[in-house]
């Protein structure tokens, strides 16, 4: 396992003193995983969001993202305008569901965004919602796939179980070390080229 979510779980676990232990849970299953303790926090860039605040705690933002479109290269959708009537694919329980069907009433659900980019990159759908920075790395990593519009702006967060405000308060202060010191930077910097964890202006 690897990217940008996975070193700042290992980062965060070493500056906790801890032994990163790493586990592979279907997106649509992640909150309730951490729910009900299969595992204790979960950095998989979730969306802060009132649904999912009413069953697991957030940390603050480790990094902001949002929402964008992402096409084969040879497309003729460029915004959600472009998106009435097309075939949309979104990873299962993701909020970018909601918003694709504000656009159109052909969604398609996966298990995951990858799963879902590459589906798109093989000549499958019209496009795919998901987190920016999702797809930049599914570029970078050789998928078939261009960036089109952003919709909207939103804040990523650690999801941990709500029963346990020491974690939250020491995974916060953990992460605002790694604010502090730049390895968060450093992580941002190492896998897009450019630095997604301070709040855009």
């Amino acid at each position: 396992m690897s990217g940008f979510d996975i070193e700042v779980g290992k980062a965060l676990a070493e500056e906790m003193g801890l032994k990163p232990v790493p586990k592979r849970i279907k997106f649509k299953g992640i909150v309730e995983g951490v729910k009900t303790g299969r595992a204790d926090a979960a950095v998989a860039s979730h969306t802060i969001n009132s649904q999912r605040s009413k069953h697991v705690s957030f940390t603050t933002p480790y990094y902001y993202s949002g929402p964008q479109i992402f096409t084969r290269p040879d497309s003729e959708i460029k915004t959600t305008d472009d998106l009435a009537g097309k075939e949309v694919a979104v990873a299962k329980g993701s909020t970018y569901a909601e918003i694709a069907s504000e656009y159109t009433d052909k969604v398609k659900t996966y298990d995951s965004d990858v799963t879902a980019l590459q589906a798109l990159s093989t000549g499958r759908h019209d496009a795919v919602i998901t987190d920016f920075v999702t797809g930049k790395n599914a570029a970078k990593e050789g998928f078939d796939i261009k960036e089109q519009q952003l919709i909207e702006r939103s804040e990523q967060a650690i999801v941990l179980p709500q029963d346990n405000p020491n974690l939250l308060k020491r995974v916060n202060e953990a992460l605002e070390q790694l604010r502090q010191d730049g390895t968060l930077s450093r992580i941002s910097m190492e896998y897009f080229g450019e630095d997604i964890t301070k709040k855009p202006e």
